[in-house]
């Protein structure tokens, strides 16, 4: 869309209006139809910023509603869905039982509102990207591939399934950073603990004698005044800080695929990421080019389910490349998101006619990464907790033990 900047005469005085059209001619058109005054000028404009700032507190205020469903019960849902159309039921009437027999009322209110625009006329794929944030894009793109192939009671069971995956590797990692996260925890309380009773009697001691605290003492004794003075304004900024950063990430595409590049360079956290959304790619490409949907369409839809704007990007290079006209292999290689393995098995795959046989294999190495990263997660985080507890021990040790000796020394 293009912005026109149009200026008018309307009784004796020289008025302005910004328009939205996709030529000049539609433009004047639209000022025509307005009736406003006499035409003046009219140019094309960069979008306004005023436009600008709007158009971003729009998706900030919308993004404040939107809540991703249970996955749990969102999967139940559409096994539940995904039966009925399979016995014969319409559509509608499918759509219609869900809502009645939904429990949870996320998914009641959007399940009402797709069953309402089907009944307006919408397919079922529109429907659904009303809701790509709170369903995801993996549901979008595999209930576009079941109304594109005409087996849409299929499409949902296969959705229901990979949702399923999803699910059981995220109820692994949670599982795993459980008790990293106890240690965490129970280090900032000890920490904070020390601090505010233990630290300051060696302050009025001190004072008693008129000597001077040790520099850690003294430290410590600094972060307790701090904790008692600003504790509750530091923890305002930082739920602050969340909320913001979660409507931005929500609502505005440009800073999530900021952070969702970033986010591969976190130590442990970025490998995780890449080998779970890859993973999930192969894993989708694999279902779908084995059920005897073209490449092209199997590839497009497999990018499409991946909520990572970053990666998503990438991936978007290698059905680019195959429309260029490069063989699968090196669409893959262009990415730059796949290791040389993984290449040559799709090379070899791709020559021997035993493509989807390799793209199984590729699927269960990637599954069997994820899982062993998550299997010896605190083995990987175990560096760096005793890192922080030894920097824990050393503090508490200078803070407590050196006023101790300091006023052993001042006593005697």
């Amino acid at each position: 869309m293009k912005y026109f900047e149009i200026t008018y005469l309307i009784n004796g005085k020289k008025s302005k209006i910004i328009l939205k059209s996709n030529h000049k001619i539609n433009a004047l058109k639209n000022f025509y139809s307005m009736s406003l005054g006499i035409l003046l000028s009219i140019k094309e404009i960069n979008k306004p910023y005023s436009l600008k700032i709007k158009e971003f507190m729009k998706e900030l205020k919308s993004s404040f509603y939107k809540k991703k469903v249970n996955l749990e019960l969102y999967i139940v849902t559409l096994r539940q869905l995904g039966v009925m159309l399979d016995a014969g039921i319409s559509l509608i009437e499918a759509l219609n039982e869900v809502v009645t027999s939904a429990k949870d009322k996320n998914i009641k209110k959007i399940f009402k509102q797709i069953s309402s625009d089907i009944e307006m006329g919408i397919s079922l794929t529109q429907a659904f990207e009303k809701f790509s944030y709170e369903l995801g894009h993996i549901s979008i793109a595999i209930i576009n591939m079941g109304e594109q192939t005409g087996s849409l009671a299929d499409a949902v069971t296969k959705l229901a399934f990979i949702l399923e995956e999803i699910y059981e590797n995220k109820k692994k990692l949670k599982k795993a950073i459980r008790y990293p996260l106890i240690i965490l925890t129970t280090m900032i309380i000890a920490f904070i603990a020390i601090t505010r009773m233990i630290v300051p009697q060696f302050k009025n001691m001190f004072e008693e004698y008129g000597a001077q605290l040790p520099l850690p003492t003294r430290l410590l004794i600094g972060l307790n005044e701090y904790l008692k003075n600003y504790s509750f304004l530091t923890l305002v900024i930082m739920i602050m800080i969340t909320i913001i950063h979660t409507l931005l990430y929500k609502g505005n595409k440009k800073y999530k695929y900021i952070c969702d590049k970033y986010i591969q360079k976190i130590y442990l956290i970025g490998k995780i990421t890449h080998l779970s959304i890859v993973g999930r790619f192969i894993f989708i490409f694999n279902k779908l080019s084995n059920s005897g949907i073209p490449i092209v369409d199997s590839l497009t839809i497999s990018k499409n389910a991946i909520d990572n704007l970053y990666l998503k990007d990438k991936l978007s290079q290698i059905v680019q490349s195959i429309e260029d006209g490069k063989s699968l292999a090196q669409s893959f290689k262009d990415s730059g998101e796949f290791e040389h393995m993984i290449l040559q098995m799709i090379k070899s795959g791709e020559s021997s006619g035993s493509l989807n046989l390799m793209l199984e294999k590729i699927d269960k190495y990637y599954n069997t990464k994820y899982n062993e990263i998550i299997d010896n997660i605190s083995t990987y985080i175990e560096p760096i907790m005793i890192f922080f507890i030894a920097i824990f021990l050393l503090i508490m040790a200078l803070g407590i033990f050196l006023p101790m000796w300091s006023i052993a020394d001042i006593v005697s």
